[in-house]
């Protein structure tokens, strides 16, 4: 087999797996994580344990959504750039499908004020957030320390909104925890030789992902088209953001519900419809762009913000993966990331107040479904989707 054919044979063995992986991984990222190596390192062995893990460490300490992250790593790491690309798409393409032809769905049923399903999905968004802070503040905020900047980095987003509190709420409890925790020793991390190559085009991807936090906005506020603003409206989020999918709410909802683009029933209603379906939570997305553009074309608004809100994550692997032996190693590097985190977890926490109760929580009724809801996924590990389906009937048949 001639080196071409032995590449396009790993690139169709790639979309393949990962499409399995995207037809069936319910859960969120954390999920994700087990479904993967189950594939790629039991069933297939692309690689050892250690390997993934070294994979999954540096995907847990950059902004982004980690799983599909984790994708694009190992599609890279088997069949180059192409192999990365097919891998993302395709693991994507099940929910990305489903979220946009949800978009058109809400569309052709016109007003959906009065819709019980509608607002049973603002309560599964109750339980959901609230089961993600909960997971998140557990493990991200282990300490006395950690907690404070939580806490603090709630209420000052509950005071002060918009993106720019919520940047600048991330980079305190970062130097913050820099200060406190500097002096922690990092693990010793082996180096990988296959890292060291690529590096002038890792460079180039990190300056790629830089300019396009600059250009894209600078274009818009000049020649006022559209598309540049809601390109720089999902890529923003999808640079920013640490701790997944949940975390993303906060970030879009600023984005996107100020500007009139789409209300926050619309966007609450496909935060919880997101929570049905397989892959990564970012498709959300998907629905997003196609509900902003509208028509019968509308499904091209979804794959631009989808593009936008992943090209960031794929530009960060693309740049990060030859350089992480050794910024693993720099204990300055874990000491910020734990504030970082932290504050994250604050941030999520506010977004749970507002816009998720407030919209979702209207009578005592809405606030038990949510905490049998809350049970369900926490306690008895329901699956998201079955909770989502069973709260969506309880909003057209009880919560009416």
């Amino acid at each position: 087999m001639t080196s071409r054919a032995a590449t396009a044979s790993r690139v169709l063995e790639v979309c393949g797996a990962f499409l399995k992986l995207g037809l069936t991984s319910f859960g969120g990222p954390v999920a994700h994580l087990g479904y993967i190596h189950a594939e790629c390192v039991d069933e297939r062995r692309w690689l050892d344990d250690d390997e993934y893990a070294d994979i999954v460490a540096l995907c847990q300490f950059l902004p982004g959504p980690s799983s599909s992250q984790i994708v694009f790593a190992l599609g890279m790491q088997r069949a180059g750039l192409l192999g990365a690309v097919g891998a993302s798409v395709a693991f994507l393409l099940p929910s990305a499908a489903l979220m946009i032809a949800f978009a058109y769905a809400v569309a052709a049923m016109g007003d959906l004020r009065g819709a019980g399903w509608l607002h049973g999905l603002k309560v599964a968004a109750v339980a959901v957030v609230a089961q993600a802070v909960w997971a998140m503040g557990v493990k991200l905020c282990p300490d006395r320390a950690r907690l404070t900047i939580a806490l603090a980095a709630a209420a000052v987003t509950l005071v002060v909104s918009g993106a720019v509190a919520q940047i600048g709420v991330i980079v305190s409890g970062a130097l913050v925890a820099f200060r406190l925790f500097r002096d922690v020793p990092a693990p010793p991390t082996p180096a990988s030789p296959e890292r060291m190559r690529g590096h002038l085009a890792a460079v180039a991807a990190l300056s790629s992902f830089a300019v396009l936090l600059v250009l894209p906005r600078l274009a818009a506020s000049w020649t006022e088209a559209r598309g540049l603003a809601v390109f720089d409206g999902f890529y923003r989020p999808g640079a920013l953001v640490f701790g997944g999918g949940h975390v993303v709410l906060p970030l879009l909802r600023e984005a996107l519900v100020p500007r009139g683009w789409l209300t926050d029933d619309a966007f609450l209603a496909g935060y919880g419809a997101a929570q049905a379906v397989p892959g990564p939570m970012f498709s959300f997305a998907g629905y997003l762009g196609t509900v902003i553009y509208a028509g019968p074309h509308a499904w091209v608004g979804g794959l631009l913000a989808l593009f936008a809100i992943f090209l960031p994550s794929w530009l960060l692997i693309a740049g990060a993966l030859p350089f992480w032996h050794q910024l693993r190693a720099r204990s300055w590097m874990q000491a910020s990331l734990r504030g970082a985190n932290a504050a994250v977890v604050g941030i999520l926490l506010s977004a749970l107040y507002s816009p998720v109760i407030t919209q979702g929580v209207r009578s005592a009724r809405d606030v038990a479904v949510a905490l049998v809801a809350f049970g369900l996924l926490e306690s008895w590990k329901v699956r998201p989707w079955v909770v989502v389906l069973l709260t969506a009937g309880a909003g057209q048949w009880f919560l009416r």
